[in-house]
């Protein structure tokens, strides 16, 4: 934008870049937690090193299971609400038709 330094529209820009909706678990068919993220390595780094106090932490969940990218952040918060909602079934069918073996996709995360 014009007018704007450098700092204030680079802010602006990142604000609406992408984003992800992923699924993490401790097992095949374990508990599942749904969330969204701008920078899905960091946030999967997070579940699995525990360093923030939570549901994730507190039952183990490590193991990302489902991961979708979204070209804009408001996107992925709009499909992680609907999600929510969805019951487990549907969930669980979304994780085997991306994943069918519950892999841990973290390493394969670009």
């Amino acid at each position: 934008m014009p007018g704007l330094v450098p700092g204030i529209q680079k802010l602006q820009h990142d604000g609406m870049s992408g984003g992800w909706v992923y699924i993490m678990t401790n097992r095949p068919y374990g508990t599942l937690y749904l969330g969204v993220t701008g920078n899905i390595a960091r946030r999967a780094w997070e579940h699995r090193e525990g360093v923030s106090e939570g549901f994730t932490k507190r039952y183990g969940l490590k193991r990302l299971v489902f991961a979708e990218r979204h070209d804009d952040i408001r996107a992925a918060i709009q499909r992680e609400k609907t999600m929510k909602h969805w019951p487990r079934a549907w969930k669980i069918n979304l994780i085997l038709q991306q994943n069918p073996d519950w892999d841990d996709l973290y390493e394969t995360l670009p």
